[in-house]
């Protein structure tokens, strides 16, 4: 998955990031960076061909985007919780849905989604029993 421009918008007092077909509600933090980073693109963004401009996140060159550990650590630094916020997000998630619908969802593998949802208290089984009845 690529933080590209087009998969970042606003709406009112809104900030989304879409993933797949997802829009998600990105920490207020996070939103805050993107936008300056679009307002401001460094010096070698600026010079680079639009076409090569798509990236939130651009390397170097532009034309590529920047490495997860570099975002991570920009992430980091400007105090974004990543791993707890990650964490948080499953947990919520597969407490409100079915752990095979988290999978399909966010693209992880179903068997990661069940032990996520073995840690939120949830099973398939009630899942599993609608989906045979219908």
């Amino acid at each position: 998955m690529e933080f590209t421009t087009d998969r970042y918008t606003r709406q009112d007092d809104r900030a989304y990031f879409t993933f797949a077909h997802n829009p998600v509600l990105p920490p207020p933090t996070l939103a805050t960076l993107v936008e300056q980073q679009i307002a401001a693109p460094r010096l070698n963004d600026i010079l680079a061909p639009a076409s090569d401009r798509k990236f939130l996140f651009a390397g170097r060159p532009p034309s590529r985007r920047r490495s997860a550990a570099s975002v991570l650590s920009l992430m980091r630094a400007n105090g974004l919780p990543i791993l707890s916020a990650r964490n948080t997000a499953m947990i919520e998630a597969v407490g409100d849905l079915p752990p095979v619908v988290v999978s399909d969802l966010f693209g992880v593998a179903a068997t990661t989604a069940h032990r996520w949802g073995q840690l939120a208290g949830e099973s398939w089984a009630g899942y599993l029993a609608a989906r045979q009845a219908a």
